[in-house]
């Protein structure tokens, strides 16, 4: 398939770093201490949450269009696009993955 586009979402925390999330991938979550490491944890989990889905059979979801945030309760929030190359299981010289 190579490689796939997420927006995320780093909001940050109080207590120091960031949460992300892939609006996209639903409770695909990871967190990191800088934005640097946050959106390179974003990318390996956005890896690892589809290579899950593949060997499940299920499909990969497209990325959103259209996104509403709730910010009352965020002092920051930063919206980015990251890109993964998933390493998609074969079985029988075809991929089990698809775009849904």
């Amino acid at each position: 398939m190579g490689k796939v586009t997420y927006t995320v979402i780093l909001e940050r925390n109080k207590e120091g770093g960031y949460t992300v999330t892939v609006p996209a991938l639903k409770g695909c979550i990871t967190q990191g201490e800088t934005v640097a490491q946050s959106l390179e944890r974003a990318k390996e989990a956005i890896e690892c949450y589809l290579e899950a889905l593949a060997l499940l059979g299920e499909a990969i979801p497209k990325d959103l269009k259209v996104l509403h945030l709730d910010v009352a309760d965020t002092d920051e929030a930063i919206i980015c696009k990251v890109t993964a190359s998933p390493d998609f299981p074969k079985a029988k010289g075809k991929v089990k993955a698809r775009i849904g």
